[in-house]
C-alpha cells in the first residue's frame, strides 16, 4: 500500500469529482483514477459510487474516511518530527506561502521579524497546493489569507496559527473614460458582472465565493494567481477581486478604481500556521519569538 493512495482517497472523498481531485492532486486524470483502483483493488473492496455527475462514498468507503485522514496526519507527523529530531532540515526553515503574499507581504514581513532566522526556503504556491505541503510535513510554516468569519482551515489542535497582519480583498476594474469603473460588481439581479474569477485551488477565490455570490455574473477569465487577475484588470476585461497589498499601486495611480460599495470590501487576516509537531532548532526558537510579540 502507497501512502499516495491514502492522499488520493481524501482527496477524492472531498471533491467528489475526479477531475477536481485529480487537479488538486497535480496529477492527470487517467493517473488519479487508476491509482484509485489501485487503492480499491489492495484494500478489497470498492469505495466510490461512479455517476455521471460525480462520486459519493460506499459504506466501505465511508468506513475508510474516518480512519483514512487520522493515519495520514499522524505518518507526516511523524516524519516532521524525525527530521527535526535527526537535524536533517535544520540548514533552513521552510515556509509555504500563497502567491500573492510571497511578493507583496512575505519579504518585508520575514526581513523585519526575523532578521536572525538564517536559511530561509520560500514554496510559492496556491492554496490548495499549500495546504497540501503543510499537511505532508514538508514545511514548517504556511501563510495565507483567512476569513476569520469562515471555518477554520485547519485542525487547531494540530496547527496552531497566529495573526501577523491584515489586508483587505476589494472588487477593482480600470476606468472608464469619464474615470468611473469600466465594470461594475454588484449582486444585484439584472446587473450584468464581468467577472476576472479565481480557480478552486484560490484561497482568496474560496473566500470571496463564501462571502459575495451575483445573481448574474459573466465569467470572462478564470486563474488561480492574483496577479494575472490584476493583469487583466488593468486592460479593462473585467471586475478582479485582488488584496489591497497586490492591487494598492496601481488604485493611487488610478489604472484601477474601486468596482464596489464600501460595504463590499472583506476586512481579512494574513495567518501564519505552524505543525503540531516538534520542529527544528531555528524554526521553534522563531515561533516562539512571534508568540511573545
Amino acid at each position: 500500500m502507497e501512502l499516495v493512495w491514502l492522499e488520493d482517497f481524501l482527496a477524492l472523498a472531498e471533491a467528489r469529482n475526479f477531475s477536481r481531485a485529480a487537479e488538486a492532486r497535480n496529477v492527470t486524470q487517467p493517473a488519479f483514477s487508476r491509482r484509485i483502483k489501485s487503492f480499491e483493488s489492495w484494500i478489497g473492496a470498492e469505495l466510490f459510487e461512479r455517476a455521471p455527475r460525480g462520486v459519493s462514498l460506499t459504506r466501505a468507503g465511508e468506513h475508510v474516511l474516518v480512519h483514512a485522514g487520522e493515519v495520514v496526519r499522524r505518518i507526516h507527523d511523524v516524519k516532521r518530527e524525525v527530521r527535526a529530531i535527526s537535524g536533517r532540515e535544520a540548514h533552513a526553515v521552510r515556509f509555504s506561502c500563497t502567491h500573492a503574499l510571497s511578493f507583496t507581504f512575505f519579504p518585508g514581513w520575514i526581513r523585519e521579524c526575523a532578521p536572525g532566522l538564517g536559511a530561509i526556503r520560500l514554496i510559492s504556491d496556491n492554496m490548495a497546493a499549500c495546504e497540501q505541503v503543510m499537511r505532508r510535513g514538508d514545511a514548517e510554516f504556511l501563510l495565507c489569507h483567512h476569513d476569520p468569519e469562515l471555518p477554520e482551515l485547519f485542525e487547531a489542535n494540530r496547527f496552531p496559527s497566529a495573526v501577523v497582519g491584515r489586508d483587505s480583498i476589494v472588487p477593482v476594474s480600470a476606468p472608464g473614460p469619464d474615470g468611473a469603473p469600466r465594470w461594475r460588481w454588484s449582486g444585484e439581479a439584472g446587473a450584468r458582472v464581468r467577472l476576472l474569477s479565481y480557480a478552486e485551488q484560490s484561497g482568496i477565490g474560496r473566500i470571496v465565493a463564501a462571502r459575495w455570490k451575483p445573481r448574474d455574473a459573466e465569467i470572462a477569465f478564470t486563474s488561480h494567481l492574483g496577479a494575472t487577475l490584476l493583469s487583466m484588470a488593468l486592460a479593462g476585461e473585467g471586475v478582479a477581486w485582488l488584496p489591497l497589498a497586490l492591487a494598492e499601486t496601481p488604485l493611487k495611480d488610478g489604472r484601477l478604481v474601486a468596482a464596489g460599495e464600501e460595504r463590499d470590501t472583506i476586512e481579512v487576516e494574513i495567518r501564519l500556521f505552524r505543525g503540531a509537531g516538534r520542529m527544528g532548532p531555528a524554526a521553534e526558537a522563531f515561533w516562539d519569538t512571534l508568540r511573545r510579540g
